[in-house]
């Protein structure tokens, strides 16, 4: 897979109301993980529509990994200016990975009209991509299910894996963080 497309859930159907919670660093440390292994395999491009959350979370991942990587960010957001009503902090973060993505261009030249722009970026982002990764639990329902249904539908017809980051990937990266922290073994 050369370019692959990044979702997930938005911060507050993960429980995090704060940026800085401790999560974000888990959830950023196992997009990483498997970034890094898709690299080994030839990725060259991530995709994101922007959303906050996995989405602007993988989009500073991306944007860390340039510094060692050849990789490339593209973010596709469904309509210009979606962050207008995000809390401040999210829209900082969102502009400052938006100026330093390598393709920024919204489905749709306007501002948001309805749900239609929603199922237009899903499909868009299946269709230009070869794979997608998605941090996802089947018992708990959210925004990621309007974007499987596309990447279903699509992989139906294509060869188009649907690789998963599940809350077992998180709690297994929470315990490699924990113990490989020397203060962990002074206990």
């Amino acid at each position: 897979m050369k370019t692959i497309v990044v979702t997930g859930y938005k911060p507050m159907e993960l429980g995090i109301f704060n940026p800085e919670d401790s999560k974000v660093s888990f959830i950023k440390e196992a997009i990483k993980k498997r970034i890094l292994s898709l690299l080994d395999e030839g990725l060259e491009w991530v995709l994101i529509s922007g959303q906050m959350g996995v989405e602007l979370w993988t989009g500073e991942v991306v944007l860390d990994l340039k510094e060692e990587y050849s990789i490339n960010l593209g973010i596709i957001p469904p309509f210009e200016n979606q962050q207008e009503r995000w809390k401040e902090a999210y829209q900082l973060v969102y502009e400052e990975v938006t100026m330093m993505a390598d393709f920024y261009k919204p489905v749709y030249n306007k501002g948001y009209e309805g749900p239609y722009q929603f199922r237009a970026k899903d499909q868009f982002l299946v269709e230009h991509s070869d794979g997608c990764l998605v941090l996802y639990d089947e018992e708990t329902k959210g925004s990621p299910d309007y974007f499987l249904t596309a990447a279903s539908n699509y992989a139906a017809s294509h060869t188009y894996p649907i690789l998963y980051i599940t809350p077992l990937d998180l709690d297994e990266i929470v315990e490699e963080l924990r113990m490989s922290n020397p203060d962990y073994w002074d206990q």
